[in-house]
């Protein structure tokens, strides 16, 4: 019983240590919930003709590349979305609300989707503000850190 709990306090550790740098980002989450995160380029030379780009806020894109050299990333975050049922917002969001200890896994795929995911498809990081799955993945893991977390209390 004291190795499970000693292990158990070892895997807080970790978790909390990966989850640390990206909660300074918290307070700009929470200020631009709902908001959107980025704008099309408008710069000189850009005709009817010519192919928009998203320009996105530096903090944002601080943000994304701290995540991005992160051990919270997960690149098979698809099999995260498939074995859960995860389809529309609104089902990350349920499932970011349920998430415990046991979930840590789901709320770092989640994450990986939008932050990994992002790269390819550039909406994601403006959809994860909008839709404040950053905002809600962050504050649950946080939740789970804090709660099991027996060097704290």
């Amino acid at each position: 019983m004291e190795q499970k709990t000693e292990d158990r306090q070892q895997m807080i550790r970790e978790y909390r240590q990966m989850l640390e740098p990206l909660l300074r980002y918290l307070p700009w989450m929470e200020g631009n919930a709902g908001k959107v995160a980025s704008r099309s380029y408008q710069g000189q030379g850009i005709g009817k003709s010519s192919m928009s780009f998203p320009v996105y806020d530096a903090t944002l894109l601080n943000f994304i590349r701290e995540a991005s050299n992160s051990a919270l990333m997960d690149r098979n975050y698809s099999y995260v979305y498939t074995r859960n049922r995860i389809k529309t917002h609104d089902d990350e969001r349920r499932v970011i609300a349920r998430a415990e200890l046991k979930d840590w896994d789901v709320l770092r795929g989640i994450l990986s989707r939008y932050v990994l995911g992002g790269r390819t498809k550039a909406s994601l990081w403006g959809e994860a503000v909008q839709e404040n799955i950053f905002l809600l993945v962050l504050r649950q893991m946080r939740k789970v850190v804090d709660y099991w977390d027996r060097t704290k209390r």
